[in-house]
């Protein structure tokens, strides 16, 4: 009778086998905006210009050690190898994740001997007995197996979880690899505009330092007065103040810079020393609009798969209240001789069926059930928040770009014609028209234009590496379905 309940009921569990709990994932639906604001004006901007590809957008700065020292970046940044490994242990988990869906098998053997002692209670009792054996033997050889059935699809939503984790992981490994390749090219151009306006603040010492001799002697001669001498000291003491403030700056920008390539904070001072030129921004193309930036930003597609986990997770806890079948056999062979172990009257088999249910144990399945549902609307927030700030990247990015270009277009007007001042008070000082100290203030004010100047084209550079990071540049993505890309 028992076997004929057993019987029956392995095929009711394995008919059963396969139904899911839990609520089915639907891909939220986009909440971007249907275009960008400023896009208008970056491709204003393009006009007659080759846009950059965004896949290595780097290049298109024509800027071989910025190049350079994003392929450095990429191949020694601690942060990427320390993502790599992640994505290594993601992977691992789904792998353990589909394990649990098969059957588990083991082999054991054992042989021993046993030598009883007769001054135990055992050994007592044996030893009333003509035929007692005080050594014994035991040669014992099994192979086992179990399974535990997933009959209502507990162990398959474990799974679809472990999956989603993982290609979270590999979006968050990608998005990791964008941010070094920005933060890297962010702080290369940093590096050059500091050193553009650390020579320019030299120049400017240098200026104010003959103003400030000219009015110091203007002074002994009776022909200034104090005042005037006063205010041109504490302008040179101004002046010579920023020159150890910006090297700061370029200092920890440099040290920024070796600490991204994996290299110890110094490494690359002697490399960078010479100053070089402001990499100039290139021409960047808004074409798809916002739905391209969903499609490329591996932050929303990581965000999106850590949401499909946890409405994976759902099922997991809903699992809970059904009951759990498993399946267990052993066949082997025991004796005590090692000569008969593979004799017919030594084999031995089992068989089990297991039942365990967690029947009045519902209130903290439902605790479980509630907290697993928190924590899929926690990530539906969090999803709607990265699209959001995605948004926020962009318009950033590009009004960056746009106003910085143009008021380094407006500084550059400026430079041009405190330029032709400066030449016109030269030629007036040479003509006895204007004091020597009427040509310095030329030169100290067309100095802190193209200091300004510099610091536009800096910033518009450094809005251009922006725009190329929020709109996902810097890898390729095989297809415009993130879960397809990742293995889904």
């Amino acid at each position: 009778m028992r076997r004929i309940f057993l019987l029956a009921t392995v095929p009711l569990a394995l008919a059963a086998g396969g139904c899911a709990t839990g609520p089915r994932y639907v891909e939220p639906a986009s909440s971007a905006p249907a275009v960008f604001p400023t896009a208008g004006a970056v491709d204003i901007r393009m006009a007659g210009m080759p846009a950059a590809d965004l896949v290595d957008w780097w290049r298109a700065f024509n800027d071989p050690t910025l190049t350079s020292l994003v392929e450095r970046a990429l191949a020694q940044n601690l942060d990427l190898q320390q993502a790599a490994a992640r994505v290594t242990q993601a992977r691992a988990a789904l792998k353990g994740a589909n394990a649990a869906l098969l059957p588990s098998g083991q082999v054991s053997g054992q042989a021993g001997e046993v030598y009883q002692s007769l001054e135990t209670p055992v050994g007592r009792i044996g030893s009333a007995f003509p035929q007692f054996e005080r050594s014994t033997e035991l040669y014992q050889l099994d192979l086992g197996a179990s399974w535990e059935l997933d009959v209502f699809g507990g162990k398959d939503a474990a799974r679809d979880a472990a999956r989603a984790d993982w290609q979270s992981s590999a979006a968050s490994a990608v998005a990791a690899r964008l941010a070094v390749i920005a933060q890297t090219a962010d702080t290369y151009v940093t590096i050059r505009g500091l050193q553009a306006r650390l020579a320019i603040a030299r120049a400017q010492a240098e200026t104010q330092d003959r103003l400030t001799d000219i009015v110091a002697l203007q002074f002994r001669k009776g022909v200034a007065a104090e005042l005037q001498l006063r205010q041109s000291e504490g302008a040179l003491a101004q002046v010579r103040a920023s020159v150890p403030a910006l090297q700061n700056e370029l200092n920890k920008a440099m040290n920024a810079l070796d600490v991204l390539l994996g290299d110890q904070p110094g490494s690359s001072r002697i490399t960078l020393a010479v100053a070089a030129p402001i990499p100039a921004a290139p021409a960047i193309s808004t074409a798809g609009g916002p739905a391209a930036v969903l499609r490329r930003r591996p932050d929303i597609i990581a965000a999106e798969r850590t949401l499909a986990a946890s409405n994976a997770r759902i099922g997991v806890a809903i699992s809970e209240y059904y009951p759990k079948f498993s399946l267990s056999g052993l066949l082997g062979t025991a004796t005590t001789a090692a000569g008969g172990l593979f004799g017919g009257n030594s084999i031995q088999a089992s068989g089990f069926l297991g039942l365990r249910w967690r029947l009045f144990d519902f209130g903290r399945i439902d605790a479980e059930v509630k907290a697993a549902k928190g924590r899929n609307a926690e990530a539906l927030a969090a999803y709607r928040q990265t699209v959001l700030r995605a948004a926020q990247d962009v318009e950033d990015a590009f009004s960056t770009l746009v106003q910085q270009e143009a008021r380094a277009a407006a500084l550059g007007r400026g430079e041009a014609s405190l330029s032709r001042a400066q030449a016109a008070s030269l030629a007036a000082y040479k003509g006895g028209v204007v004091s020597l100290v009427e040509v310095l203030d030329a030169d100290r004010r067309l100095l802190e234009t193209r200091d300004g100047e510099v610091q536009a084209r800096a910033a518009a550079s450094r809005g251009a590496i922006a725009s190329f990071r929020a709109l996902g540049g810097g890898w390729s993505p095989a297809t415009a379905v993130a879960k397809e890309k990742f293995g889904g």
